[in-house]
């Protein structure tokens, strides 16, 4: 019966190829190789539990040569182990930021509240999305949120709210993670505007008197602080302002008083007052409006005598709303009827006017000044001033006539000179004398006289004796003779002429 084992072997050996389908399903890896023993163990055991007679063994030893489970065995014992892929980490899990910090109210008022935060100590990977701000009424936990998209920045205007209303107000942070633990007021806010007392900023230059001139255009700006809105009133002299005259603009911070074209009648004290609740500020400035004065009331010769004449004359009856500050007067001779200043910026009401010219008759002005100038017209006194004639004998002082004369003397000698054959040279000297010396010009003694070959000149004493084109003859000693009626002096030099250069190489 050789034909029955074999079933048993195809068995045998299925089995095992089955379990190493089964291992290897899970896991291609080489790792399940050394299964492969109890599948080459398993049909050497079946002759030995049949216990089947010898033929058999030639037949068991035929499927040795295949030997497909040790072939795999080794193959994957020689084949290296491939590499395996990097698992990626697993991604960490998304968290939301960290609460909010620091928020508090920057302002308010009767409709709105502002409020500003910082960004949370911890943001995450995730990043910040932006915030969500909510509020609720005091004693409920009704909380709404007010922004339908998160909001961006730090600060935040709450609008629309009823006044009187008492509001918690808290801030959340929004990410991918959800939302952060809220940050809230500590207490509760009342939507209301905070009271500030008002305070009027009176400039510096309207702390003193401002003046200006008739005609100039007046633009002052008074500021000042409170909370809310002051409402601003304006008085002048203690009466309400004439909106005719004087225009008010008043804004949050500031009032402005405005006069297109000043008028003296615009000059008073105007006063403002700023008032919040019940509580109020004042302050005001002086407003004047100055022009030019009207001459004095009067002015009167009160004497002449000599060569003087004494005025007097009263203040003006218009100022130019300010004080005076001189008077100016002026004389006129009858003869040309010129005006002339003789007092400037006089303070007094009375003068002395001096140093007036005998047998001329005068005419006398004055004009008011302050600080916008003087008067345009003057006032003139209606009676005139004569400067009579004396009959002073005049003799005048006799003096003692005293001696001048003086012998001749020269102050400036004679020098030497050289000069050159054809080129004029001149001699100089100065003498005094009185009563005026007669000069006399000499050469070697002799006296020149009116020879044209020179010229002499004595001006003031200078005296100067010119030889034209000397030659080779006309060097020698020359003299300068000075004479009066108490006595003569002289004064000599010696002149040089010489051959010149050029002529000199021509001979060569």
């Amino acid at each position: 019966m050789p034909s029955k084992p074999a079933p048993i072997k195809k068995a045998a050996n299925k089995e095992p190829a089955k379990k190493e389908e089964k291992a290897a399903e899970p896991e291609p890896a080489p790792e399940p190789a050394p299964e492969a023993a109890p599948a080459e163990a398993a049909p050497a055991e079946a002759p030995a539990e049949g216990e089947a007679a010898p033929a058999e063994a030639p037949a068991a030893e035929e499927p040795k040569p295949p030997t497909p489970p040790p072939a795999d065995a080794e193959a994957a014992e020689a084949a290296p182990e491939e590499p395996k892929a990097p698992t990626p980490p697993p991604p960490p899990p998304k968290e939301p930021t960290s609460a909010p910090v620091d928020l508090f109210i920057e302002d308010k008022n009767d409709t709105s509240v502002t409020i500003i935060w910082s960004q949370p100590e911890t943001i995450g990977h995730t990043g910040l999305d932006g915030y969500t701000i909510e509020i609720a009424k005091d004693g409920t936990e009704d909380w709404k949120a007010v922004n339908e998209e998160p909001q961006k920045s730090c600060r935040y205007v709450i609008k629309n709210l009823t006044t009187g209303d008492r509001l918690k107000i808290r801030v959340v942070a929004v990410n991918a993670g959800g939302r952060s633990a809220p940050c809230a007021l500590p207490e509760a806010v009342l939507v209301k505007e905070v009271a500030d007392r008002p305070k009027v900023r009176m400039p510096r230059f309207l702390r003193q008197r401002y003046v200006a001139n008739v005609g100039a255009k007046i633009n002052l700006t008074i500021p000042f602080t409170g909370k809310p809105k002051p409402v601003v009133s304006w008085t002048k002299d203690g009466q309400p302002l004439d909106t005719k005259r004087v225009n008010i603009r008043s804004t949050d911070r500031d009032s402005i008083v405005f006069i297109r074209a000043a008028e003296r009648d615009d000059s008073g004290v105007f006063e403002i007052c700023v008032k919040v609740d019940d509580f109020e500020d004042k302050a005001q400035f002086i407003l004047q409006i100055v022009e030019l004065p009207g001459p004095p009331a009067s002015l009167k010769i009160v004497d002449t005598w000599g060569f003087n004449v004494a005025l007097e004359w009263t203040p003006p009856k218009d100022n130019g709303n300010t004080e005076i500050t001189g008077y100016t007067i002026q004389k006129a001779d009858k003869k040309t009827g010129d005006w002339f200043t003789v007092l400037e910026h006089y303070h007094r009401l009375n003068a002395t006017i001096s140093d007036l010219i005998m047998g001329n008759t005068y005419n006398f002005r004055a004009f008011s000044e302050n600080k916008c100038g003087i008067s345009e017209s003057a006032i003139m006194a209606k009676q005139e001033a004569k400067i009579l004639k004396t009959g002073i004998d005049y003799k005048p002082p006799e003096y003692k006539e005293r001696d001048s004369s003086e012998a001749p003397k020269f102050t400036t000698s004679l020098n030497d000179r050289a000069t050159t054959v054809g080129y004029s040279t001149k001699l100089l000297c100065s003498v005094r004398g009185s009563p005026k010396p007669k000069v006399q010009w000499m050469k070697n003694q002799m006296i020149i006289g009116d020879d044209p070959k020179y010229r002499q000149i004595c001006v003031q004493g200078i005296c100067s004796l010119e030889i034209r084109k000397p030659g080779n003859f006309d060097g020698g000693v020359y003299s300068c003779k000075a004479k009066n009626d108490h006595g003569e002096a002289t004064v000599s030099c010696k002149l040089e002429v010489k051959q010149a250069a050029v002529a000199d190489a021509d001979k060569k």
